[in-house]
């Protein structure tokens, strides 16, 4: 018969104490688990929920399940099925795809070619949402930094994109940002459309690109008998961008998309940043009902009343309406990138709902004085691993976002102990340069000013501040400055074997002997093991290599010779013995 498995629920971390009788443990056994591993723990310090984990997997506790209490939908209210009298919404489309095919052009064609003459049609850096009209219908841009920030708003639980645009270059084919980006939309449950762009290149191969989409992501084209549409396109020429929109607005059809307006408003905050003489300055998408000014809201533990409210160009805007994106005005303070918003029906709910959301996030990300890779660390014996720190300033909260969750993808593979020492939105300040003071740190800025005097204190204190206003480019310096930290790699290749005929001569650091070559070919300069049948009694190092007693330069297989070698030390190499030479090459470590 089997035992009931037991859940316990954790919100972000658990104290020792608390694990201990929910284990139905004494804490004493507990502590001793942890101690045996290298944890010097107390009766009230917390763990996370994967140190948790570990624990009761080392004590063989069967029959019990931990698993992460969600707080967030708390704030945002339980989701509800649509109602009779939901309404067809403009589809959310995110144009995702390789940094250098094109996605850039594709989004401004897009807006110059369909927004009213006179307007501004440029994406501006801080407005990550826009909207276009075509065919006297609404659509629904998003652009963010990078893919990872639309995984980072997916992990709040918010299914924002309705399709995702890939674009791939016919002169280029598919690379490895391009299949993250459809990786994205597979997981997201989102339809795929691609854009093959850059028809208009002399070197540009549809069916090529097709075929790779076909073959690596089982993208099947419609012409071909599948179910993804695929539109060849040029963006520089404004080639059949009509013909996209086509289509995107079709499978908003098929996909009958509809949201509730009578409902109190909702929606999730998409980016968030500073204004002098504005206050917070927070971009939003509305997803069901409509905002208004006037109306208080709450996203996270921050709230506010509206005092302003902009279009995606700017324009005042009384109203929003589902799959409208709006910057508005009047939050206290900075709402999360990702957090999703309600609206309250006044001031009083408003911040009784926020207090409690800020409270169950300081228990969710509560510093854990014992986290998982404390533990995994010292069970491992890993703790020799160097230490990599790093501050994060960016110009807004989306940006800061983006940036910490790509750095958290980069694989360490535990012997880089990476840590985010601090981040905010702004210009780099003496304050960061202070907190940097420490050995291996970093202050990344992301489209952020560094003032002369901050420039000034940082060269007098010796602290590395690194300005990027590509996001590919920070990570990749930070993955570099982590290879930096990593021990040289040494790589043995085998090239040659011989068997010993006859031993000449045995000195304390010298061996001289003579043998066939049985594979390969044997010269100076490469390192041998010798092997006494399966038993390796040694190591030696060509010095010099003998043909019918002159020098050669090697020995080929099937030759005999002479080889004089040299050793650490006194080496009994006897006739029979082989030798299994190789090279040996110093490489730096990779990520």
């Amino acid at each position: 018969m089997n035992e009931e498995v037991k859940t316990i629920q954790i919100s972000g971390s658990i104290t020792v104490d608390e694990l201990a009788k929910a284990l139905g443990i004494s804490v004493t056994a507990l502590i001793g688990s942890l101690f045996k591993n290298g944890i010097v723990a107390t009766i009230n310090q917390k763990l996370d929920i994967e140190t948790a984990t570990i624990i009761v997997e080392e004590l063989g506790i069967k029959n019990v399940k931990i698993e992460r209490r969600d707080t967030a939908t708390k704030v945002a209210g339980k989701k509800v099925e649509l109602s009779s009298d939901a309404v067809v919404r403009p589809p959310i489309v995110a144009v995702m795809g390789h940094v250098d095919h094109g996605k850039t052009t594709l989004l401004d064609t897009l807006l110059n070619k369909k927004t009213v003459e006179g307007e501004a049609g440029g994406i501006t850096q801080h407005i990550s949402a826009y909207q276009l009209k075509h065919d006297d219908r609404t659509i629904t841009f998003l652009d963010t930094p990078g893919h990872e920030a639309f995984a980072a708003i997916r992990q709040h639980g918010a299914q924002l994109t309705d399709i995702v645009v890939i674009v791939v270059a016919a002169d280029d084919g598919v690379k490895p940002q391009t299949g993250e980006a459809i990786k994205f939309a597979q997981s997201a449950n989102a339809k795929i459309i691609v854009a093959i762009n850059k028809i208009d290149k002399p070197s540009a191969d549809v069916n090529r690109t097709m075929s790779e989409l076909a073959d690596k992501f089982n993208l099947m084209p419609e012409e071909w008998g599948g179910d993804v549409i695929m539109v060849p396109v040029s963006a520089l020429k404004g080639t059949n961008l009509d013909k996209l929109l086509d289509m995107i607005l079709l499978t908003a059809d098929i996909e009958e998309l509809k949201a509730d307006r009578d409902i109190p408003a909702e929606g999730i905050v998409i980016e968030s940043h500073m204004e002098t003489g504005k206050g917070s300055v927070v971009t939003l998408l509305v997803t069901g009902g409509e905002l208004r000014t006037g109306e208080f809201i709450v996203a996270g533990g921050v709230y506010g009343k509206i005092r302003t409210m902009l279009d995606w160009q700017g324009r005042p805007k009384g109203k929003a309406t589902p799959s409208t994106p709006v910057t508005v005005t009047g939050f206290k303070t900075l709402p999360h990138f990702g957090d999703t918003f309600v609206e309250a029906p006044d001031e009083k709910m408003a911040r009784k709902m926020a207090l409690i959301a800020s409270n169950e996030s300081a228990e969710e990300q509560a510093t854990s004085n014992i986290t998982s890779s404390d533990l995994l660390r010292q069970m491992t014996k890993a703790d020799e691993s160097k230490q990599f720190s790093v501050i994060i300033k960016a110009d807004t909260q989306g940006s800061v976002t983006s940036v910490v969750d790509s750095l958290k993808m980069i694989d360490t593979k535990g012997e880089v102990d990476f840590k985010i020492a601090h981040t905010g939105v702004g210009a780099i300040t003496e304050n960061d340069i202070y907190l940097a003071a420490g050995e291996n740190m970093v202050v990344y800025g992301f489209n952020v000013d560094c003032p002369a005097n901050v420039k000034k204190l940082a060269m007098r204190d010796g602290i590395a501040v690194k300005n990027f206003r590509v996001i590919y480019e920070l990570i990749d310096d930070a993955k570099h400055e982590m290879e930096k930290l990593l021990p040289n790699e040494v790589i043995e290749t085998d090239v040659a074997e011989l068997k010993v005929l006859g031993v000449f001569r045995t000195e304390r650091t010298e061996v001289i002997a003579g043998g066939e070559v049985l594979k390969g070919r044997v010269k100076a300069g490469l390192f041998a093991r010798v092997m006494r049948g399966k038993e390796k009694i040694g190591e030696v190092e060509v010095e010099s290599v003998q043909k019918e007693k002159m020098d050669v330069p090697e020995l080929a297989e099937g030759e005999t010779g002479g080889l004089a070698m040299k050793t650490k030390k006194k080496l009994a190499m006897a006739v029979g013995d082989r030798l299994k030479f190789y090279t040996r090459e110093i490489k730096q470590k990779t990520l």
